[in-house]
């Protein structure tokens, strides 16, 4: 009796402390109440801007040669037109293929900030397209093309926010520079060479604002609040393919084990052995802050991870999504291979592989996994193409309240936070200088908007547009 009322007196022990620190775990004091400053900028100039940039069939290609070298010469030459302030007041370099750096001089050169944004768009498919893609075609508040959201949006509105500062006298604290890619979709060289070029000056910057995160609506459990989504980290990427040979040999006379049903029984363990769960420093502060704004219910679990971690992984693994790309790595089988003809036993088959790496888990990690999990010692794993996870940024440092609070003045109703973000982008390169490399696309997007992404019909609202030029105003004066 004794030893039952001993182990009673603990389950209700653990029981208090389990719901006595969910109900602990309440949002923090939101700091960002205003009133705050009105920006006033030149809509019909912005919208007039963002026309014009997308009428540059700026397309990138991995195969040079089917780019349109002159398309980025415009969009060059357009960036000098439209903001001649800029140009007058900044030092530009031409670095790599393509590669655009702005320096403007500010007060002190001990903290300086970098700008980014890539001006190179993907491929469409016409055909798919309601409205052409490269007209820029104004209608019904919004403005239609390719890049419009990735991410001649974000950088059309960085040079509108700044032109307009420097008409009226702006410099910056701190010297400030705006680094523009023209291959960042086709993981090109010149984001690469910009930070060469900057750490061979040694100039390590205090902050780094990139394309990533955005604000966006229900995308985090329980919480029903806009969030504005930071991201201080990125996962890897990662393409292998994997293949098995076989003699071939004609398919009247097929063998008991055909090489095509052991890629199918290495394709079914990979999907049933995930990779193990990972709690990185990006998603652990992503559940302290969204968690607290969740239901009762799930705040007994985002409170207590010491103890549910292995059920918020049970329940991750199970839904599948971003939830649980956010606790590992995952692996995506997106291409197959076998014969080219139906009556013909392949003489090699086999699948490619994306995918996306947490912190911790590298290439050959990766790799490794691959082999043990799929159990076939005779394939042939080979790496197509790679990058490392990302380390993970600081956020307990006065440029992030900056931005923060730049952004918690544009999106008063939007919960800030960081973010584990799972697609790569150029400003992993930064990471060699800076410690400080945010990834956040200035704009509210919803989650049809998300889709348009490298989708068909891109466009973007006027009402965005003017907002990202309003964020970059505010950044800009407190950097």
């Amino acid at each position: 009796m004794p030893v039952l009322l001993a182990v009673l007196a603990l389950v209700v022990i653990f029981l208090a402390v389990i719901l006595i620190r969910a109900a602990l775990f309440r949002p923090r004091l939101n700091k960002h109440e205003g009133p705050f400053e009105e920006i006033s900028l030149d809509n019909e100039k912005i919208v007039s801007d963002m026309a014009e940039m997308i009428r540059c069939k700026t397309v990138s290609h991995r195969d040079h040669s089917l780019e349109d070298k002159g398309e980025f010469e415009k969009f060059q030459k357009l960036l000098i037109e439209r903001f001649p302030l800029i140009h007058e007041k900044s030092e530009l370099r031409h670095i790599g293929r393509n590669g655009l750096l702005y320096h403007i001089k500010g007060k002190s050169s001990d903290k300086p900030s970098v700008c980014m944004a890539h001006y190179d768009v993907v491929p469409i498919e016409e055909e798919l397209w309601t409205k052409p893609a490269f007209d820029g075609l104004i209608e019904d508040g919004f403005i239609w093309g390719r890049g419009t959201l990735d991410t001649k949006g974000t950088l059309c509105g960085l040079m509108e926010a700044l032109e307009k500062l420097l008409s009226e006298g702006y410099i910056p604290e701190n010297d400030l520079y705006l680094s523009f890619s023209g291959e960042e979709e086709i993981d090109g060289d010149s984001c690469a060479d910009i930070v060469s070029y900057l750490g061979e000056k040694g100039i390590s910057p205090a902050i780094v604002v990139d394309e990533g995160g955005a604000v966006v609506d229900n995308v985090f459990p329980g919480v029903k609040k806009r969030c504005a989504l930071i991201g201080i980290a990125e996962k890897g990427g990662l393409n292998l393919d994997f293949s098995i040979r076989s003699s071939g040999g004609h398919s009247s006379t097929p063998p008991a084990d055909p090489v095509t049903a052991k890629v199918a029984k290495a394709i079914c363990r990979l999907q049933k052995k995930p990779f193990r769960r990972h709690l990185s420093k990006a998603a652990a502060e992503m559940f302290d802050t969204l968690g607290r704004h969740s239901s009762f219910a799930l705040r007994i679990i985002f409170a207590n991870l010491w103890c549910f971690l292995p059920l918020l992984d049970l329940i991750a693994s199970k839904m599948g999504g971003e939830l649980n790309a956010m606790v590992r790595t995952t692996a995506a089988v997106t291409k197959l291979s076998g014969s080219s003809a139906y009556n013909v036993l392949p003489p090699k088959a086999g699948f490619g592989v994306n995918m996306r790496l947490m912190e911790g888990d590298s290439i050959e990690d990766a790799k490794n996994y691959i082999r043990r999990v799929t159990k076939e010692k005779d394939a042939e794993i080979t790496v197509v193409s790679g990058t490392e996870a990302s380390p993970c940024s600081d956020t307990d440092n006065p440029e992030w309240k900056k931005l923060t609070s730049a952004i918690g003045e544009t999106w008063p109703e939007a919960i800030v936070s960081p973010y584990l973000m799972m697609a790569c982008s150029d400003s992993r390169n930064y990471c060699d200088i800076s410690d400080r490399v945010y990834r956040f696309s200035a704009m509210y997007l919803s989650k049809e908007e998300r889709g348009m992404i490298h989708g068909n019909d891109e466009r973007i609202s006027i009402d965005t547009l003017v907002k990202t030029a309003e964020f970059y105003v505010r950044l800009l004066k407190k950097l």
